[in-house]
């Protein structure tokens, strides 16, 4: 499909300078001016019992009081993690003190979620004050994986690689990452090796895969099938045991990908993945395209619109421009937001400047560090390895197709968010040249060359 090339398209873009992940946030605070600093004690007495009998019944003392909230993290093994900050506070300054309380240094590939008024999964900005971001929601949050490295070898700790694989666990048993029953047994029997260890029945009991869950849907005869697997595994670590969980989940076709429900310019109902690799189509559980990042000149949204603009193939003169529709603009927003956060992390070797003040369109770009940069400062990690230790996975039953709808046991919730249950939506319809887009241009001195096929 070929469209005209439109000037309101152009982005800005810049070579940034690395920068330290989540620099210290500098919140705004209200209480007054601070009054000049007293020449002797007894003045400093004299002020301090007057200052504190004024400020304790102002209206700022009350704004202060007021400004804290109470958050709620539940972390990928099910525990919750509470504490109190700032509403003014960005982001970063939440994922930083969940990261310190779980002893994680390599916390670029993870982030936090929050449901909106829709019941829609969100990912909170880390560049963005909290306030403005949870307006009219509670205060609750999800600690996930955001960014799926695609060789998990390559972390450098134990713990960042225990974390990944709770989330794929996770992912595997909700339905989100589909599976084998072949696949299934065997991560299943690295998953009981990584957490109870050797096979020994005397400790364990005989019925104790029953206890876990590996699949959505758990059979006896799966179960006994990794038992007999887990009896050959003697002697294994549990680090070990999670490194070759990985390698398997990795080479999954669903691995690290974030679905989101669209319609094509036919009308028919598709969902769009977003991973490391690209945009990916899917149509009735099948892949029927796929677009690398490469080979995706420009992603853009209008209304709930969403638009990526292609590079010309082989035989092709011109550019042409897909479009699909989402439920609403929120969603179209979402998942445009999703795919320049995707894009510049895996692809960029920095992050991109933020737009100039009066600059059109959104400011919206990815402040953290790029996977090239997490790399190098994961290579100068010096402590040594930390202790942690392994909990059991719990027993739950649940069913999950890949559209998303699931229905959850009452014994036990999920850690983390379901996948994104999106409404019918109409059909799309080809961007015109006429029309001024909300857009994110992929810089080409950073992008690879087309490859052929």
């Amino acid at each position: 499909m070929e469209t005209q090339s439109d000037p309101q398209l152009a982005s800005q873009t810049g070579q940034a300078t690395p920068t330290d992940f989540f620099p210290a946030a500098s919140p705004k605070t209200g209480g007054g001016i601070s009054p000049n600093p007293p020449s002797s004690l007894g003045e400093d007495t004299a002020s301090y019992l007057s200052s504190t009998s004024r400020i304790a019944g102002s209206p700022a003392r009350s704004v202060l009081r007021f400004g804290i909230m109470q958050t709620r993290v539940t972390l990928l093994d099910g525990a919750v993690y509470t504490c109190s900050i700032e509403k003014r506070v960005r982001g970063q300054v939440l994922l930083q003190k969940v990261c310190d309380h779980l002893n994680l240094l390599e916390r670029d590939y993870f982030g936090l979620t929050y449901k909106d008024s829709d019941n829609q999964k969100n990912w909170l900005a880390p560049a963005k004050e909290m306030k403005k971001q949870l307006r009219g929601v509670s205060w609750n949050f999800s600690f996930n994986v955001k960014f799926y490295p695609p060789d998990p070898v390559q972390l450098s700790e134990d713990l960042t690689r225990y974390f990944l694989c709770l989330q794929l666990r996770e992912d595997i048993v909700s339905g989100r990452l589909p599976c084998s029953l072949a696949t299934h047994i065997v991560l299943g029997s690295y998953t009981v090796q990584s957490e109870l260890g050797d096979h020994d029945p005397d400790e364990l009991g005989c019925d104790y895969v029953s206890e876990l869950s590996f699949a959505p849907s758990q059979t006896k005869e799966m179960e006994e099938r990794i038992v007999d697997l887990h009896k050959t595994y003697k002697g294994m670590t549990p680090a070990v045991a999670e490194l070759h969980f990985l390698e398997i989940a990795k080479k999954l076709s669903m691995y690290g990908v974030d679905l989101h429900h669209a319609k094509d310019s036919e009308g028919v109902c598709i969902m769009l993945g977003v991973c490391n690799s690209g945009l990916l189509v899917y149509r009735d559980r099948l892949r029927i395209n796929r677009f690398a990042w490469p080979h995706i000149l420009k992603i853009s949204y209008k209304r709930n619109n969403f638009y990526i603009k292609i590079r010309p193939g082989e035989f092709d003169q011109f550019e042409s421009t897909i479009g699909f529709k989402l439920h609403n603009h929120r969603a179209a927003k979402r998942l445009w937001k999703v795919c320049v956060e995707h894009h510049a992390f895996f692809r960029l070797l920095s992050p991109e400047e933020p737009p100039k003040k009066f600059a059109l369109g959104s400011k919206f770009r990815y402040s953290g560090r790029t996977q090239i940069q997490s790399r190098r400062a994961s290579s100068q990690i010096a402590r040594q390895a930390p202790y942690f230790l392994r909990l059991s996975s719990k027993r739950y039953t649940m069913s999950r197709s890949l559209d998303g709808d699931a229905t959850v046991s009452p014994t036990q919730t999920l850690s983390g968010s379901p996948a994104v249950v999106a409404p019918p939506v109409a059909d799309c319809r080809t961007l015109s040249g006429s029309d001024r887009l909300t857009k994110h241009k992929i810089p080409r001195h950073l992008e690879e060359p087309p490859c052929s096929g």
